[in-house]
């Protein structure tokens, strides 16, 4: 028997979610990635030794609200580097820029703190699932206005029939996922 590729062993062990949130939408979930400790540090190490290359090593990871948050805080421990939350508005304490972004049925506004970063900083931007790529493009944007150069895009999914990770690498902001979806 072939022993299984990375990304196919972490494929194996994503829920499709039938009809959830809405009908028609098979719901990409991630959680039965971190319960299990074997399969949760196959995918961080996944992300880990791909940015431990210098080439691509950054300074700080930011994570996106709110799973974004699990991967990129342990990804940064690992790298021994910073991490900076992005959240929904509302959530962050301190001073902040904030970024509104389209959503499917609305929009949505998402904070940085204004020291979160510095000029010149090289960024991982990461989160669990690329669907139209609006989260990415706003988080993108703030760490920008702060003068950070977002280095590239992470996601464990790509849903690359939304459309998301088209947009976001024709806006130049380079990608890794190790696992994608046909169907949304």
């Amino acid at each position: 028997m072939q022993p299984l590729s990375v990304n196919e062993y972490l494929r194996q062990h994503i829920r499709t979610v039938p009809d959830w949130p809405a009908p028609g939408v098979q719901f990409r979930d991630i959680t039965p990635l971190l319960q299990d400790p074997k399969v949760f540090r196959v995918l961080i190490d996944a992300f880990v030794h791909r940015y431990m290359d210098k080439a691509l090593r950054p300074d700080v990871v930011a994570g996106l609200d709110a799973r974004g948050f699990i991967l990129g805080a342990v990804v940064a421990y690992e790298l021994n580097v910073g991490f900076v939350p992005i959240r929904k508005k509302g959530k962050l304490p301190f001073t902040t820029v904030e970024e509104t972004y389209e959503l499917e049925y609305g929009s949505a506004t998402v904070e940085l703190h204004t020291d979160a970063v510095k000029p010149g900083d090289r960024v991982l931007l990461i989160d669990d699932l690329i669907a139209t790529g609006g989260t990415m493009m706003a988080g993108r944007k703030l760490l920008e206005k702060l003068g950070a150069t977002v280095t590239e895009g992470a996601a464990i999914v790509d849903l690359p029939e939304l459309g998301g990770s088209s947009r976001l690498r024709e806006s130049g902001l380079p990608l890794y996922t190790l696992v994608d979806f046909e169907g949304h």
